[in-house]
């Protein structure tokens, strides 16, 4: 315990650069999944192969490879900095490649809510001249949204949990990177492992209520 009280701060430290990396991949791993679903569902047949591409080959690739190619490939191989400061530039680095990863489970909770509307609303779309784009933001996306809170509830979770691994991506400055110096440091691991336990519950347990309650009070009535 004593060894938790001492680094505390580091480790507070550490897990508030895990909160920042979820908020980043939260926000841009939603508008990149609402665009490959677009995609996935477009009645082009290059978007459509496109969207099916990108997702079947990232859901199958392990986040740590995505996560080292954002770094060693993204910025070290084609230049790509968003920053001069090395630990900033290296957190952007892991948020990209964070959100990539996640864009295409957003894309698959999205998709599955699509299927769930029935087909003659498109239809009845289409019937008063509406386009793709408008019948998709203006019917299709709305309830689908509202079908998949908790699926995407569970995304964000996983999402949450992914960012233990931005290591993977030269970004060594949150709670796991953090925790494992202190393990090197102290030798004592069980306190301050459990200590971390804790502060994830309390991030993703509340997620996991809240999604689950907007989904029973947004539920779609069929």
């Amino acid at each position: 315990m004593d060894e938790l009280i001492k680094y505390a701060p580091d480790l507070a430290l550490g897990f508030l650069e895990n909160i920042k990396l979820a908020l980043v991949g939260a926000v841009v791993s939603l508008i990149l999944g609402t665009i490959l679903v677009a995609m996935r569902v477009s009645p082009t047949p290059v978007l459509r192969a496109a969207g099916t591409l990108y997702v079947n080959i990232i859901r199958n690739t392990p986040l740590t490879l995505v996560l080292a190619f954002s770094a060693l490939g993204l910025s070290d191989q084609l230049g790509l900095v968003f920053s001069g400061e090395p630990r900033t530039n290296s957190f952007w680095i892991v948020a990209l490649g964070l959100s990539a990863y996640t864009a295409a489970f957003v894309c698959e909770a999205l998709r599955s809510g699509i299927n769930t509307i029935p087909l003659g609303q498109a239809e009845a779309a289409r019937a008063i001249g509406l386009t793709f784009m408008q019948s998709l933001t203006m019917i299709t996306l709305p309830q689908a949204f509202r079908v998949v809170i908790a699926p995407l509830g569970s995304v964000m979770i996983a999402m949450i949990k992914n960012t233990t691994v931005a290591v993977a991506g030269g970004f060594a400055a949150e709670s796991s990177a953090t925790m494992k110096t202190t393990f090197d440091q102290t030798g004592a691991s069980i306190p301050i492992f459990l200590g971390l336990v804790v502060a994830f519950m309390a991030l993703t347990l509340p997620i996991g209520y809240l999604t689950g309650w907007l989904a029973r009070r947004l539920a779609v009535a069929r």
